[in-house]
């Protein structure tokens, strides 16, 4: 079964959206979660059905629950926030699939440096008011330029997770 999403401007909903993102350190033994607490966003479902929009992620909202660690974070060893204080993704196409899946297409950039992604997202909620979808996947921070890894102590990649809520956009 695939379900029908109404075509228009569509909004995201900040106050029941969280994108979140985690990583092992300290050689593995620790995993680091954090969450941005600033987004934004905004999208098109297009007469056939297909989609495109902009998410936003304020580098400075990131917050893992240590003072020290986030305002490291923040600077020219990782996500360098002063000279790139957004990051971005910008999806380019996407299309429900298979009943809930969404394929996603798009470019994600993070310190000023675009990289191709696609994803897939799962559409886990409609109603009148909404509709939900939520994604995790994972990325290399080596690809942009965040390569900061004192003793060799950071390993991996960095999963992201994301429930976004979007809401139709009033015009």
């Amino acid at each position: 079964m695939t379900v029908a999403v109404e075509t228009g401007l569509w909004q995201l909903d900040t106050t029941a959206s969280t994108v979140g993102i985690q990583h092992k350190t300290m050689w593995g033994l620790v995993t680091v979660k954090g969450t941005f607490g600033a987004i934004g966003g905004s999208g098109e479902v297009r007469p056939d059905g297909s989609a495109v929009g902009t998410l936003t992620f304020d580098v400075a909202s990131l917050d893992t629950k240590n003072a020290k660690r986030d305002t490291h974070l923040r600077s020219a060893d990782f996500f360098d926030a002063d000279h790139h204080p957004e990051i971005t993704f910008v999806a380019r196409s996407a299309e429900l699939r298979d009943g809930d899946q969404v394929h996603v297409v798009g470019q994600l950039t993070v310190r000023g440096v675009s990289r191709p992604l696609s994803l897939t997202a799962r559409l886990t909620g409609q109603d009148a008011t909404g509709l939900t979808l939520e994604t995790e996947f994972t990325v290399d921070r080596e690809q942009f330029g965040m390569g900061w890894n004192q003793l060799g102590m950071i390993r991996g990649r960095t999963t992201v997770t994301a429930g976004l809520r979007f809401v139709r956009a009033i015009v």
